[in-house]
């Protein structure tokens, strides 16, 4: 028995040590990889840019309590930029880790005042001799007026060696322009980035000095400032630093994973689904009536004034009943996030100062209660916040392809006199043969009088609009009123089916099909073509007529515009319009851009004052519309003709100024002086040969367009006759038609091959009327003669069958028998 007790004991010691040793292999295996796994990820550093200013000290404030709030993984460092004099008065230095940088504000060998390059130099220090920079994977780069929501970790968010991840700064228009060609040997690798970088810090040594570099490079390159060029609305070189990030990365082989999900203007509303984790406060933004501009508070030294604190936003419980939708709800709630997020890292850091503890308030008793706490705990990324832009492009395509495009309706606006006759036949006729999708309608606006005389009704699918030419409250006689006027009409009186509608003037011709799939319009995004002398958007014009200036697009001539975008936008369009009018102390040309200084233009701008308003943001082509008469770019296949100024082909020219009372549509054979044949022309100099082959093109189409008109209302010349089959022909023509040509009232693009059918079929003579007539009367005769031989029939067997119905059952069947193959 003892013997067995202690081999059991045995037995027993020695399991007890293979359990300790394989926990401890086990345990030492996963404590090593776990070091592992928590040495890589935390080997992020996050960097921003700041000078010693006040401006910049309580957005460093904000940004490094959020930084803090979001957990974000790694040490953040600011970079400061201060002159010698500066740091002699700064007292902010103990706002946040910093690392001290040579100013550049004053390049020190141009002498340009550009303080924005104090971003790219500052890294580049940092690179050189910061002991951080030798003990870091990963870098995070953002801007001083951002708030962090939630963990920016970069292999998370898709970033890898060789393939950074950036937000989406699609106003840098100058990756598609001349400017790239000029500053990169890679345009085509040009992104449109910024605001959010996360990098390897590989790349990011590559990088820097090129970013640098070109900076200085696009800074000098003041030939090269103007909006057409860069996209920047103040023309001063001031976005010089983004392009110089961008054209370093190009020049680097840098392609970023552009994301425009992970960061967000306060302002804006984020995409269904999408949890931005990155504030960027760059732009004024609004709840209800409380709004916060950065540029507002400048010189605020609030950072170091006991107590202060930004102006207080509308609270949650205000918030939930200002917005029925969720989604816009959401937007709001994500401004008020911000501004209170700021304030609350302003109050910790007046606590850090010494500043008596504050009594008691309604809004310090929210920033510290629990429901404030869940609105501002670290936000999650979520599947939709992770997508990137080429992916969802991508999708976008394929979706494209499986589901059916939206209708298209199109539009234009004319009055009652013969100018805007002639420029409908050749608008018209053009749709035809365009291929353009949808139905095309005129908006015609006439006085009562004007309407009695009209002989145009119709030339086109018309809906009538009430004349403002004269204002009927200023007098003002304004006739291009009439365009806002009318599309707001049009859109209260009208059944329109359509989802998007493309706007167009009188003037111009259509030489393909403009849709809003290809040129990339959705809702919220309309598309126009440039109008770059709408200077006015640039200056204070801008600043008295619309709060949000910096949204102000110079665009117009075609427009492709979601219906529910028109339906909120048209009013405010004719609002601004009257507005920009009455204001006759702006007409002069240094503010406006009209050469005639007489307000003239007051109708384009207030199409993009109104859609400043509801920041309705365009994406410019310059590749749907050209001026005959203007050099086209290779390659482009322009859509529309805008013959808006005067155009010459050699010694022959065309001005519709010109022909502005000439009534070339009622005048039967009318048209416009034809210009040079194709065959004349030189073709030394390839671009004057295409220039010139455009203007013979667009005063072909509309000649051709009134020949046909002519052909259909004018008898032909050469074949007068007044023998009495020319009469009929021409009553039967009148009876068919009617005052309104029915043939020609366009329905849509495809019933052109109809349309031209029903007008060049011939009418019946008499003799085959009469003919008919006859042979119609014996057909209907012979069917009823038919008809009652068969009635007749079956009354004579029913009498039959009801004759025999008293003979015997055995009778009856028989007979039945006898008659069964006959019935069946």
């Amino acid at each position: 028995m003892a013997e067995f007790l202690v081999r059991m004991a045995l037995w027993v010691w020695v399991w007890v040590w293979v359990w300790v040793w394989v926990s401890l292999c086990f345990h030492g295996a996963w404590s090593v990889e776990t070091t592992k796994e928590e040495q890589a990820p935390w080997r992020i550093h996050t960097l921003f840019s700041v000078e010693c200013q006040n401006y910049f000290d309580w957005q460093t404030v904000g940004l490094v309590h959020s930084f803090k709030k979001a957990r974000q993984p790694g040490p953040i460092t600011r970079l400061l930029s201060c002159t010698d004099e500066e740091k002699k008065k700064y007292k902010g230095m103990n706002l946040a880790p910093t690392f001290e940088v040579p100013s550049m504000s004053r390049h020190p060998k141009t002498g340009d005042w550009y303080p924005a390059i104090n971003k790219p130099a500052g890294v580049v220090h940092w690179l050189k001799h910061s002991p951080d920079a030798q003990n870091v994977d990963w870098v995070v780069i953002l801007d001083a007026d951002m708030i962090i929501r939630g963990p920016i970790i970069p292999w998370e968010i898709g970033a890898e060696k060789g393939r950074p991840v950036a937000a989406y700064y699609g106003y840098l228009i100058g990756c598609n322009n001349a400017l790239a060609a000029l500053h990169t040997k890679h345009p085509e690798l040009c992104d449109k980035v910024g605001g959010l970088l996360a990098m390897h810090i590989d790349d990011l040594r590559k990088l820097a000095p090129l970013w640098l570099s070109k900076t200085e490079e696009v800074r000098e390159d003041r030939a090269h400032w103007g909006t057409n060029l860069t996209g920047d609305i103040y023309g001063k070189g001031w976005i010089s630093e983004m392009y110089g990030y961008s054209f370093g990365a190009a020049e680097a082989g840098l392609r970023h994973k552009i994301n425009d999900n992970l960061m967000i203007y306060p302002g804006y509303v984020p995409r269904e689904g999408v949890e931005p984790i990155l504030l960027h406060y760059g732009l004024p933004f609004s709840v209800g009536n409380w709004s916060f501009s950065k540029l507002d508070h400048h010189e605020d030294d609030i950072v170091f004034k006991c107590g202060k604190v930004f102006p207080i936003p509308p609270y949650p419980k205000e918030v939930e009943l200002m917005e029925p939708d969720p989604n816009k709800r959401r937007g709001l709630f994500i401004n008020i996030e911000c501004i209170n997020t700021l304030n609350e890292g302003i109050l910790a850091q007046h606590a850090v100062n010494g500043c008596p503890k504050s009594g008691w308030s309604k809004y310090m008793s929210f920033l510290k209660s629990k429901k404030f706490a869940e609105l501002t705990m670290p936000k999650r990324l979520t599947p939709a916040s992770l997508e990137l832009m080429e992916d969802r492009q991508q999708q976008q395509v394929t979706d494209d392809a499986e589901k059916p495009h939206p209708k298209i309706h199109t539009i234009f606006s004319t009055e009652c006199i013969p100018y805007f006759d002639w420029q409908t036949v050749g608008l018209v006729h053009s749709f035809h043969l365009s291929g353009q999708p949808g139905n095309i309608t005129r908006l015609l606006s006439c006085t009562d009088e004007d309407l009695k005389k009209y002989k145009g009704h119709d030339l086109a699918p018309t809906h009538y609009v009430p004349s403002m030419s004269e204002h009927p409250l200023t007098g003002d006689w304004y006739p291009a009123i009439n365009k806002p006027a009318a599309v707001l009409h049009w859109l209260n009186h009208a059944k329109i089916d359509a989802e998007f509608i493309v706007i167009l003037d009188a003037d111009m011709i259509l030489r393909g099909p403009i849709t809003p799939w290809e040129f990339k319009a959705a809702r919220g995004r309309p598309v126009s073509t440039p109008y770059e002398y709408l200077i006015g958007c640039d200056n204070e014009l801008a600043q008295l007529h619309t709060r949000h200036p910096e949204a102000c697009d110079k665009v117009g001539g075609v427009i492709i515009m979601h219906i529910e975008d028109l339906r909120k936008f048209a009013l405010l369009w004719l609002h601004k319009t009257e507005e920009v009018r009455a204001d006759k102390d702006h007409y002069a040309r240094n503010f406006t851009g009209d050469i005639y200084s007489s307000g003239w233009i007051s109708e384009m701008y207030g199409y993009s004052f109104g859609a400043a308003e509801l920041n309705l943001r365009h994406l410019i082509s310059d590749e749907i519309m050209i001026y005959p008469g203007y050099v086209p770019q290779p390659g482009v296949r322009y859509r529309v003709f805008h013959y808006g100024l005067e155009f010459r082909v050699g010694n022959w020219s065309f001005d519709k100024a010109k022909w502005r009372n000439a009534d070339v549509v009622n005048k039967c054979w009318a048209k416009f002086l034809d210009p040079p044949d194709p065959s004349t022309l030189d073709k030394s100099d390839n671009e004057i040969l295409q220039r010139d082959l455009l203007s013979i093109e667009c005063i072909r189409t509309i000649n051709e367009a009134l020949r046909l008109h002519h052909e259909r209302k004018c008898p032909n010349p050469s074949l007068v006759s007044t023998s009495k089959l020319d009469t009929a022909s021409e009553v039967a023509y009148s009876r068919k038609f009617g005052n309104v040509d029915v043939g020609y009232a366009v329905k849509s693009n495809n019933n052109s091959e109809e349309v031209n059918h029903s007008q060049e079929s011939s009418e019946p003579t008499e003799g085959d009327d009469s003919r008919f007539s006859s042979l119609r009367f014996w057909i209907v005769v012979l069917w009823g003669v038919s008809g009652l031989g068969f009635v007749a029939v079956m009354f004579f067997l029913f009498l039959i069958r009801k004759g025999k119905g008293s003979r015997s059952k055995h009778h009856r069947n028989k007979r039945r028998t006898s008659y069964s193959g006959f019935m069946d």
